[in-house]
């Protein structure tokens, strides 16, 4: 279980610096894209975060200093206005009272998906073929890419492994060809049950949940999870169907032994960082537990 933090207070100097730092980070992190929409340009990989996801890149550049931390001389600021802040004296702090009053189902869902999925030991035996999955046996794909091995290929490479994808949001975009490939039959509803630390779409979702919390995970948190998640997509897409070489994304050829030998690699380092960054959700949410009245 996380550490709980204890509640501290932050003097104006401190905040203003990280919240600087903050925005500067997440704006070099979205530089690229905004470019890219004012261009009226696509990116196969990395857009996404930003569309799969729906979340601005606003969003990202709101700092929160997370629950239990008071913001000391932010009365003034436009910060007063935010929702889920109240005041305390000449200072600001997360409204962690109401937030969980008002979100609290869904609190405790992320809660227990992170806090389970972190327990469970890890598989290594799926090598991506989820993206596989989504194209086998079927002449339109969601990408507008060529598949690598064309599609004879791809449907060879699909027939010749076991899948066990335990990820709705990936197993739903199987095609019914491959629906009935797959080991396991995930659902929305047996996520708890299924999800583990070594499934990429899983350690991407850990920003998909931080994002929903809010202002109870601090900003910095946020980043390392959007960051964690744009490493991992280029994973996927390297580990994919896909010819990716024209975005600089070489192949991790998991159809080969030194492939899926590469591919375990990185899942494995995937891994290791999804699992510390849901400690890290769950302490946000046990602190602003703590912190209620």
């Amino acid at each position: 279980m996380p550490q709980i933090t204890l509640p501290s207070v932050l003097t104006r100097a401190e905040w203003q610096a990280r919240e600087d730092a903050h925005q500067q980070h997440a704006d070099d992190l979205t530089a690229n894209w905004r470019v890219r929409v004012q261009r009226g340009e696509k990116h196969p990989i990395e857009d996404f975060l930003f569309t799969y996801y729906p979340f601005k890149p606003r969003l990202l550049r709101r700092w929160h200093p997370g629950a239990g931390v008071l913001l000391a001389d932010a009365a003034a600021e436009g910060r007063v206005d935010w929702r889920w802040y109240r005041l305390d004296g000449d200072g600001l702090v997360v409204d962690a009272d109401a937030f969980l009053a008002a979100n609290g189902s869904s609190v405790d869902f992320i809660e227990k998906l992170l806090s389970r999925t972190a327990a469970r030991v890890s598989q290594f035996g799926c090598f991506g073929l989820h993206e596989w999955a989504m194209v086998y046996r079927q002449g339109e794909h969601r990408h507008t890419v060529p598949l690598r091995l064309g599609q004879a290929g791809t449907d060879a490479v699909v027939e010749s492994h076991h899948i066990g994808c335990s990820h709705f949001d990936a197993f739903r975009f199987f095609t019914p060809a491959a629906v009935v490939r797959n080991r396991l039959q995930p659902t929305r509803e047996t996520s708890a049950e299924l999800e583990q630390p070594g499934c990429l779409h899983a350690g991407m979702d850990v920003y998909k949940w931080a994002i929903k919390l809010g202002p109870l995970v601090p900003g910095e948190v946020l980043l390392d999870a959007f960051t964690l998640a744009r490493d991992i997509r280029w994973l996927d897409m390297r580990a994919s169907p896909y010819d990716m070489a024209p975005w600089g994304a070489e192949p991790v050829a998991i159809e080969t032994a030194a492939g899926k030998a590469e591919y375990v690699r990185q899942q494995r380092a995937f891994a290791e960082r999804s699992n510390a960054l849901r400690a890290r959700v769950v302490e946000a949410i046990q602190v602003a537990r703590a912190t209620i009245g």
